[in-house]
């Protein structure tokens, strides 16, 4: 479905990402795990089009992405969750959510898609007229979550969606993940909790200072020795 061949990208002079090569099959979920500084946040970001590559070839569904738009690559069906949500803080919850549905084939379907997200998400529904800044941590985290559904995404970035909540939160956001890939999508998902990641994925990446370090199934990544000592504290 999404194929990175030996990308390198950055902002201007600077050089984040080196020659990787990563893939992403239909119905999976994948996990980039690595510590902070790695170029895990840069790497979603050059797959919907924030950072341009520097080098190297980046297709989704046989078709290049190279040189493409932010809303080009949305179009083509590749939804980015932010770290930290970026939501509009003083609108609704119902407007962002209108707002992720601004591409021409999810606006015909506004309706039927809000109500999905509403049934999939219910405490949003409770909260649509409430402005998205006043939402706890975890209402912020399923509106960002919405917000992508709503544009009926083939592919699913998600960029630390634990980041900045409680623990009793976190264990929450990675029960939506489940339901999300219960769903049949397909996510890419960007994670520092590497233990928690490694329960849900069907494979992961270990990337560090740029590069790809590993890569194999949750499992071998699991039982691997650095893995274990550096990021598992076993």
């Amino acid at each position: 479905m999404l194929t990175l061949s030996g990308v390198s990208a950055g902002y201007g002079s600077f050089r984040a990402l080196f020659d990787v090569s990563i893939e992403v099959r239909p119905h999976e979920a994948v996990g980039v795990i690595g510590p902070n500084g790695a170029g895990k946040t840069t790497l979603l970001r050059t797959i919907s089009g924030l950072v341009p590559l520097s080098a190297g070839e980046m297709t989704f569904q046989g078709n290049s992405l190279a040189g493409l738009s932010a809303h080009r690559i949305l179009k083509h069906g590749i939804a980015h969750i932010p770290e930290n949500r970026r939501l509009f803080p003083r609108l609704t919850v119902e407007d962002n959510l209108r707002m992720g549905a601004f591409i021409p084939n999810a606006r015909r379907d506004f309706a039927a898609r809000l109500a999905w997200v509403y049934d999939f998400f219910p405490r949003l529904k409770e909260r649509r007229n409430q402005l998205a800044g006043t939402l706890s941590g975890g209402e912020q985290q399923m509106c960002a979550i919405g917000r992508a559904l709503m544009s009926r995404p083939k592919l699913l970035l998600m960029d630390e969606p634990s980041a900045g909540l409680a623990p009793l939160l976190v264990q929450q956001v990675f029960e939506l993940v489940g339901r999300i890939r219960a769903e049949g999508f397909t996510v890419l998902i960007v994670e520092q909790n590497v233990s928690q990641i490694l329960d849900i994925v069907d494979r992961a990446y270990l990337l560090e200072v740029g590069n790809i370090r590993l890569a194999g199934s949750a499992a071998t990544l699991r039982n691997h020795d650095l893995i274990r000592t550096a990021y598992l504290g076993l």
